[in-house]
C-alpha cells in the first residue's frame, strides 16, 4: 500500500534493521511450567544471528518491529510502557516515532519510575497528564500493582501492552519490576504483552550475588532471581512469565535484538546510550551499579549529587585507608583509588567526603556485587561511624538479612559469597532456559 506521511516518517531511522519478525510460536517460557502457556516469542533458531562486528551494531527489539511494518501490532490499540531509553537508533522516542505512523494505533502511554519524559528523580514519578508533544494520555505506573494496575489498563482502552525500556543489569532496578507488575495486570486484565529487547549494558555471560527471598520482596525485588541476574529484559518476561505468572500467565510476545552477544558491554553495540535514571548517566555507572547501590542501605554516600555516582563511595572522615583496604582483597578486574567528593544533594550535601572511586580495568573478570560487598567489609573495618540504615534497607537490596548479619560478624567476601552460592547455582540453572543469545 502506499504510505502516508505518517507512515514514512514512522520508518525513518529504522533502514537496515535486520529481518523480519519470526513467526509465532511457543517461547521458553513454557519450559518448566509443566503446562502450556498461552506465551509467543520469535523462535531462538529463525535467523542466522548477526554479530556487533560483522553488522557495525545491535539492532534493537524496536527496529526489527518496524522493519517488519509492525505486524506484531496490526488491529490493536497499543498503550507502551517506556522512558527516555526508548528510542530508534538516531535516537528519536519510539513514542513520537509510533504516533507519526498511520499503521499503528497507539492510545496511551504508560511511566514508570522517573516519569515517561524522565523528569522526576529517584522514588518519584511524573504522575498523569497529557504528553505535550503528541497529545496522547500519559498514565503513571508507578507504586501500581496487580489489579489496581489492570485497571488502569481496562480504563486507558489498550488491547496490547508495549514494553520499552533499557535496564542496567540489576534486580533492584525498578523497571524489570514495572514489568512483572505490567504483565502480572495485563494477564488479570485479558490484554496481551509485547516486550522489545535491548541490551543488558553490563553484558549477559553470568548471573552473580544472592538471590532474593520471598519475605525480603518489595519493589526492588519483586521474585527470587539474582543480584545481578546476567539477562535482558525480553528473558526476563519469559522467566517471569514461566516460574512466578505460570498460574495465570500472559499472552506475552518477545522481540529479540541482532547482533547481541552475551559478552558485550554496551560500548560494543553501536548504540546510544541515555540514562535510563538521572544517577545513572553513563554504562560505567550501570557496571559498578549492581554492587555500588548496595551503599544506599548504608550512612556512606553512594555518589549521588556528583558527576560519577556509584563510582565514587564515601562519608566525612574517611580517608586513604579504605582505598588501600580494598585493593588488599584483591578483587578481580577492579583497583580502588582514594578519592575526595562534596555531593551537591543527598547524602552530605555540601560536605567534603573521603572516600574510593572504582577503576574497572578488566570488564570481563569484574564481578560487580563481590566488589560492592568487599567495600562494605572493608568500610565497616576502617571507619568507626559506619552504619546501616536504620530500617535495614540493606536487606531488601540484598534480599535477606544474610548479608548484613555476616558483616556485621566480621565475614570476608569469600565467607559472604559462599553463603549465597547454592542459591545462585539453582537460579542459575533455571536462568539458562530462558536465554535467547549466544
Amino acid at each position: 500500500m502506499t504510505l502516508s506521511r505518517r507512515g514514512l516518517l514512522g520508518l525513518a531511522g529504522t533502514s537496515g534493521a535486520l529481518g523480519a519478525i519470526g513467526a509465532a510460536s511457543a517461547g521458553p517460557a513454557a519450559a518448566g511450567t509443566g503446562a502450556a502457556a498461552p506465551v509467543i516469542a520469535t523462535p531462538v533458531t529463525a535467523a542466522p544471528e548477526a554479530t556487533a562486528t560483522d553488522a557495525g551494531r545491535v539492532r534493537t527489539g524496536f527496529e526489527r518491529l518496524a522493519a517488519d511494518g509492525y505486524g506484531a501490532l496490526a488491529g490493536q490499540r497499543i498503550g507502551v510502557v517506556t522512558n527516555p531509553t526508548g528510542i530508534t537508533a538516531d535516537a528519536r522516542h519510539l513514542v513520537d516515532v509510533l504516533h507519526a505512523d498511520e499503521r499503528v494505533d497507539l492510545v496511551a502511554v504508560f511511566g514508570p519510575e522517573h516519569g515517561f519524559r524522565g523528569t522526576a528523580q529517584a522514588g518519584g514519578s511524573e504522575g498523569a497528564g497529557r504528553d505535550p508533544a503528541t497529545g496522547l494520555p500519559v498514565y503513571d505506573t508507578y507504586g501500581k500493582s496487580g489489579r489496581q494496575l489492570a485497571d488502569g489498563f481496562t480504563a486507558a482502552g489498550i488491547d496490547t501492552v508495549v514494553f520499552d525500556i533499557q535496564d542496567v543489569g540489576a534486580r533492584f532496578y525498578t523497571y524489570v519490576w514495572t514489568l512483572y507488575d505490567c504483565m502480572r495486570a495485563a494477564a488479570l486484565a485479558g490484554k496481551a504483552v509485547v516486550v522489545l529487547d535491548r541490551p543488558n549494558p553490563v553484558g549477559g555471560r553470568r548471573a552473580a550475588g544472592p538471590v532474593l527471598e520471598r519475605p525480603y520482596a518489595s519493589f526492588v525485588g519483586r521474585e527470587p532471581i539474582a543480584l545481578a541476574h546476567g539477562m535482558t529484559v525480553a528473558e526476563l518476561a519469559l522467566l517471569f512469565n514461566g516460574e512466578f505468572l505460570a498460574a495465570n500467565p500472559v499472552a506475552l510476545r518477545t522481540v529479540r535484538m541482532t547482533g547481541w552477544r552475551r559478552e558485550l558491554h554496551f560500548g560494543a553495540t553501536g548504540l546510544p546510550w541515555v540514562p535510563p535514571s538521572p544517577n545513572v548517566p553513563t554504562p560505567d555507572t550501570a557496571l559498578a551499579y549492581a554492587g555500588t547501590c548496595l551503599f544506599e542501605g548504608t550512612n556512606l554516600s553512594e555518589g549521588r549529587g556528583t558527576t560519577t555516582p556509584f563510582e565514587v563511595l564515601g562519608a566525612e572522615g574517611l580517608d586513604r585507608r579504605w582505598a588501600e583496604a580494598a585493593n588488599a582483597l584483591e578483587l578481580a578486574g577492579v583497583w580502588f583509588r582514594e578519592a575526595y567528593f562534596t555531593p551537591t544533594f543527598s547524602k552530605f550535601t555540601g560536605k567534603l567526603c573521603g572516600g574510593v572511586r572504582l577503576l574497572v580495568h578488566d570488564r570481563a573478570a569484574f564481578d560487580p556485587v563481590r566488589a560492592g560487598i568487599g567495600l562494605l567489609v572493608t568500610a565497616r573495618r576502617t571507619w568507626s561511624g559506619f552504619a546501616w540504615r536504620a530500617d535495614h534497607w540493606i536487606d531488601r537490596l540484598t534480599g535477606s538479612d544474610r548479608v548484613r548479619t555476616l558483616v556485621d560478624a566480621g565475614a570476608g567476601v569469600e565467607e559472604i559469597a559462599g553463603d549465597w552460592a547454592a542459591g545462585l547455582e539453582r537460579f542459575a540453572a533455571v536462568r539458562e532456559r530462558y536465554l535467547l543469545y549466544p
